[in-house]
């Protein structure tokens, strides 16, 4: 097992790590900026080391100061969690080229899934069924173009080969407005992404957003851990995540299950990943792999009893995973609200100093977060803050426990996105449940 691993992120998701490095006797190194040098995992961790000033571009996501620190310390591994280097291929081939395990996907891999045009020729070939759209990057022929849009069918989505979080797409619905979404996507995805390369899908109206979590490690053995329904989003953000998904079959959980573990198997894929799926009229159509651990995780955990941080790292050190297909059996029901320091209104952050934090307890609750009153939450990185999850034997019990851990929460001196979270799980239309990826920006009026 390995016995020192380097934890290259911030805030609940670095906590979280080290939690599952004290269980299994692993020794941790936090490396942090300047601005987070009091976050809790900081404090807790073996040992620390600043690798820069407070900006991500100078600290989380200086690949030479991460790496320097695994060396100082005598690290063995580095865990990247979720966001900043988590995805990023080359970070994962320095580390390897530099002596330390990665835990996480092979380089290859990651760059594989990280193009989504590959992703999803690398899924067809796997029987993964997709969205129907081009089948490879669109060309400068704009009546090619325009033949194929008409082949699929208006609305059609342009998206970005190498985009993600929302950014570089763009939904056209008729003739006149094509070439101009594919020039700015273009544009946009060069900028954003360092690759123009742009792809056409049919845009599905009202889908939702449902996503399976596997498992793979190096002795040949691939798993699912079922799916997780995370459809209510805004901005292409996701608010509030549940699992299992209401109303799927169980017939059709194993089905996409199989499918997806078959295709990590014919990838060589290497420890936790997530594959993304639109879902409408029955149908499920394939959009992105995750190469990583998710935000929303623990409600798998929950209602599977299975730690995916541990899974990660004995897969890491070429360890065999610790369930069969067989093993993996969902539980009751679990929600996960996510806590954000901003405005409930109008979504601005709202770093600052927490003055009162009372947490909330009881059965089926965990919370997941790094705050703590007294903490500054700093200007510099995402706004989240923390995660409320609620499990129970049925999906109302678990709406009901997180309507009152909601109501036991507070948190003062700077704002939160409790009150919107509350509307959600107290919302119709929620509670009925099965509601498409809109919903939310309806329920709110903002959609465009």
């Amino acid at each position: 097992m390995l016995d020192k691993i380097v934890i290259a992120n911030r805030g609940e998701i670095a906590l979280r790590i080290l939690r599952a490095c004290r269980e299994m006797g692993i020794r941790t190194v936090a490396v942090h900026s300047e601005a987070d040098r009091d976050l809790k995992h900081v404090l807790m961790a073996d040992e620390a080391v600043c690798i820069g000033p407070a900006p991500s571009s100078d600290s989380y996501l200086n690949i030479p100061a991460i790496i320097s620190a695994a060396e100082v310390t005598d690290a063995v591994a580095i865990h990247p969690g979720y966001g900043f280097l988590s995805e990023n291929a080359d970070f994962a081939e320095r580390v390897m080229q530099s002596g330390f395990i990665f835990i996480g996907p092979r380089p290859d891999t990651i760059r594989l899934m990280g193009d989504k045009i590959c992703a999803k020729e690398a899924m067809q070939r796997a029987g993964i069924p997709c969205v129907p759209g081009s089948d490879g990057p669109l060309g400068d022929d704009y009546m090619e173009n325009l033949k194929l849009a008409k082949e699929i069918g208006f609305p059609v989505i342009i998206k970005a080969a190498g985009g993600g979080g929302g950014r570089g797409m763009r939904v056209v619905h008729s003739e006149a407005a094509l070439i101009n979404a594919i020039t700015m996507t273009k544009a946009e995805a060069s900028s954003a992404f360092g690759n123009d390369q742009v792809y056409m899908e049919k845009f599905l109206e009202r889908p939702r957003h449902i996503e399976f979590q596997i498992l793979a490690d190096s002795h040949g053995n691939a798993i699912h851990l079922g799916e997780r329904d995370c459809s209510m989003q805004r901005r292409h953000q996701k608010v509030l995540e549940e699992a299992p998904a209401p109303g799927l079959t169980e017939e059709q959980r194993r089905e996409i299950g199989e499918r997806c573990a078959q295709a990590c198997q014919e990838i060589g894929y290497l420890g936790a990943g997530t594959f993304e799926f639109l879902y409408e009229d029955g149908e499920f159509y394939f959009i992105e792999m995750n190469t990583r651990l998710q935000v929303e995780h623990p409600v798998t955990e929950m209602v599977t009893g299975v730690d995916l941080v541990k899974e990660q790292i004995r897969i890491a050190a070429g360890e065999a995973m610790s369930y069969t297909q067989e093993d993996i059996v969902m539980r009751g029901h679990a929600i996960e609200c996510r806590i954000n320091a901003e405005d409930p209104d109008n979504f601005m952050p709202s770093p600052g100093l927490i003055e009162q934090l009372h947490l909330p307890g009881g059965p089926g609750i965990r919370v997941d977060t790094h705050i703590y009153a007294g903490y500054k939450v700093p200007p510099f990185y995402d706004s989240m803050i923390g995660k409320l999850i609620a499990q129970g034997e049925t999906r109302s019990c678990a709406l009901a426990r997180m309507r009152t851990a909601l109501n036991e929460t507070i948190i003062t001196g700077i704002k939160c996105n409790i009150p919107l979270l509350s509307r959600i799980i107290s919302d119709s239309g929620f509670k009925a449940g099965g509601q498409h990826i809109h919903y939310l920006e309806d329920m709110l009026g903002m959609r465009e």
